[in-house]
Order: C-alpha cells, then structure tokens, then sequence
C-alpha cells in the first residue's frame, strides 16, 4: 500500500478520556456499533484485508478456455487467504474508540497468498493438463470492524459484518 493510502490513529477525545480515532475504508458493517446490545461502552477494533476479484482460466484442448471465478480474502494481520461469497461494499468512515490492527504482510506478499489459494481451490475443482492463468478483475484494501462488548457474562466481540459474536477470551 503506497504511503498516501496508508490509514492513521490519532488520539480523540471522547467524553473527557483519551481514545484512538482513525480514518479507514471498511467493510459496510451491517450491525452497528448503536446496535449491540451492551451493558457498558462499546469499542471497535479494526482487521486489515485486501479482497481480491480473481479469475482463473484453463486452457483445454478441442474447448473453449474455462474461466472459474472467485473472491479472495486475505487477513493481512494473521496471514491467511480465505474465500470470500461476495466482493464487499466499502465505505469511508471515521471510526472512534478503535484498535487499528497492523498489517502484517506487505503487498507483494498478499498478491502471492491470493494467487497460492485460487491455484490450490482451481486444482480442487478442475483436473487440468497445465497451470491455469490467474488473473484479478478487481482489488481493495478494507478493514473490517469488530465491535467489543460488555455483558453481565463478560465481553464479547461482535462480527460487524455478519453479526455472530464470540466471547471474548484471554
């Protein structure tokens, strides 16, 4: 990611108490930080992805070429690609009370992780007689929120986007 794009904290100030503010593309949360249920404030903390629209082609003999479709989501903090159902939605938006994750993969890397996966998930599907081409349509770097919350039972982290939720634990 070029320095330009590069997301930054800065220190906010909400309600009297230092807090972390950054400006981020992210995933459209589809739950809200107003909409979990909590017994105390509510945090957030932010996952670095680069979601990829990629294309797979093999060649056959005597056929048209076959292109196989897929989205690639690479964790750029735990270092995994995993498939995606739908490129997502992006907005801009300021987002108080945040943990930023750090990126941990540089971009050459991430590249390399979406190809490795859309050739392994290619070979799974398709018997081919040579490595298909991979190509990428489209590609965006995006964090994805997770909202902390206070329960009676203790806290939990709620996925923003698909709105499951796990406890949160040591």
């Amino acid at each position: 990611m070029s320095d330009a794009r590069r997301q930054s904290a800065e220190p906010a100030v909400i309600t009297g108490e230092p807090r972390e503010r950054a400006d981020l593309t992210v995933i459209e949360p589809t739950v809200t930080r107003e909409n979990v249920d909590s017994t105390g404030r509510v945090g957030a903390v932010a996952y670095p992805f680069r979601v990829y629209d990629a294309v797979a082609t093999i060649e056959r003999p005597l056929l048209s070429n076959r292109d196989v479709e897929y989205v690639v989501s690479v964790d750029r903090s735990r270092r995994l690609a995993v498939r995606a159902d739908v490129f997502p939605d992006t907005i801009g938006k300021t987002v108080d009370d945040v943990l930023v994750v750090p990126s941990e993969l540089p971009d050459a890397l991430v590249r390399e992780k979406a190809e490795d996966a859309v050739f392994t998930w290619t070979l799974r599907k398709v018997a081919v007689g040579s490595a298909p081409e991979i190509s990428f349509e489209q590609s965006v770097d995006a964090h994805k929120l997770f909202w902390i919350a206070s329960r009676p039972d203790g806290d939990v982290i709620v996925d923003s986007v698909r709105g499951t939720e796990s406890p949160l634990t040591d």
